[in-house]
């Protein structure tokens, strides 16, 4: 399960429990799922980058045909998503976010003697039963909708959770593990935000010879195992911190929690948790079991930790970044090399009732990339004589490792109102 936002999996406010960040909660203790609305536009394929024919994930080679499919209606995965398919940002042990999850298999490893399994190279490309059947998603549930998920074709999607492998870990027999990849969902811009972020999930379960004799039922006898397990996890990260929890709903765990931290004189979500809905359990063969999971995002955590402020560093490869980080060593303070200063670009348009700013970002990033720092709605307005609704949207472009001319930035704002027109099915103001 996976919980946290910078995105995390089925239980956080940004992804396990799959929890969305305007409101309602997806259900990925990890990361949230978005709550826009459930068109998706006409495939835009990114052009700017080098073009990746093929990935390694786990030492299969995925060809970018397989994934990019532009004869695919339902298809709306672009190049630059598919060339992080094999990067797996955390089996890099000298990387923040290696070094976290490293962190965190060592504390499950010293406290539970080697008793959880670790799955860390399992293919994010899963079916959408995997990704929303098996951990309760609705089926109206708006993270369904090909804006706000990733889909390669009507059955198949990059996984928005790494709970898309609790299910089938279960059937093949595995009772406590640790599940860590690379996830994938179309989300706005901002510093928290990136459509490609990690998480983590555990899976616990329980026999009736486990909770017989300790005079509890079921239910809180793992909801304490649950709790006690994480306050030592958040202790083995953080050290020695004020901890509360707090009652919250996740679709596939009941009762849900989520445990929050006192951290640099502000509450900080670490993570979300709860003990597992018993249909998951049942439809595993697992029906007289109790279970608990929990989900946490990796990029917030690294953020915090390393005083991290952007998200796209995790994804930078200059050495200005990379070499300030080394195997084993958790919170070493980022210190930063340069602030470039941003180019701040003004769009506005009136919008058709099919437009969302999932949409409008996913433009903008085929476009610029990782040049584009925010997309903000800075402006709107209704024209009640023609009955239109104008956006305007303030893009900020930056880089993290050079300062950006006008021309390119021109160039780069040029190109977007050219695609958001033509993609969109907008018009200009």
């Amino acid at each position: 399960m996976t919980i946290f936002s910078v995105q995390s999996t089925i239980f956080s406010r940004a992804s396990v429990a799959l929890l969305s960040s305007n409101g309602f909660k997806r259900f990925s203790f990890v990361s949230s799922f978005s709550s826009s609305a459930a068109y998706s536009p006409p495939k835009m394929r990114k052009r700017r980058y080098p073009i990746v024919s093929a990935v390694d994930i786990g030492g299969v080679a995925i060809a970018r045909n397989d994934v990019v499919r532009e004869d695919d209606p339902t298809n709306n995965v672009p190049d630059s998503i598919f060339s992080k398919l094999g990067m797996q940002l955390h089996r890099r042990d000298k990387h923040p976010i290696g070094i976290l999850k490293n962190a965190i298999y060592d504390y499950f490893d010293s406290n539970y003697s080697n008793k959880f399994e670790k799955f860390e190279d399992l293919s994010p490309i899963v079916t959408t039963k995997q990704n929303f059947d098996d951990v309760l998603v609705p089926a109206d549930h708006v993270s369904r909708s090909l804006n706000d998920t990733y889909y390669v074709d009507s059955q198949t999607v990059l996984r928005c959770h790494t709970s898309a492998h609790q299910a089938e870990l279960l059937r093949k027999g595995h009772s406590r593990f640790l599940v860590t990849g690379d996830v994938y969902r179309r989300d706005s811009i901002d510093s928290t935000h990136y459509p490609v972020f990690h998480q983590m999930e555990g899976f616990c379960v329980f026999s009736p010879e486990d909770w017989n004799g300790s005079g509890k039922d079921s239910t809180l006898y793992a909801a304490e195992d649950l709790k006690k397990c994480l306050e030592g996890l958040a202790r083995h990260l953080f050290g020695s911190v004020e901890m509360r929890w707090v009652d919250t709903y996740f679709p596939f765990t009941n009762p849900s929690f989520e445990l929050e931290i006192y951290f640099k004189e502000d509450w900080l979500e670490v993570l979300g948790c709860g003990v597992t809905e018993q249909v998951i359990l049942k439809q595993s063969g697992l029906e007289n079991n109790v279970a608990w999971a929990f989900g946490l995002g990796l990029e917030r955590l690294a953020m915090v930790l390393f005083d991290i402020p952007d998200i796209r560093f995790f994804w930078s490869s200059d050495e200005r970044f990379t070499s300030q980080f080394g195997k084993g060593e958790l919170g070493v303070k980022f210190k930063p090399y340069s602030k470039y200063p941003p180019c701040y670009k003004d769009i506005s348009f009136w919008i058709s009732d099919l437009f969302t700013e999932n949409n409008f970002c996913e433009v903008v990033r085929g476009i610029a990339g990782d040049l584009v720092e925010e997309v903000k709605l800075i402006d709107q307005f209704t024209n009640k004589k023609k009955g239109l609704t104008s956006h305007c949207y303030r893009i900020v472009f930056r880089s993290m490792e050079r300062s950006l001319t006008d021309e390119e930035v021109n160039d780069l704002q040029s190109k977007v109102r050219d695609e958001v027109q033509k993609k969109l099915n907008v018009e200009l103001r």
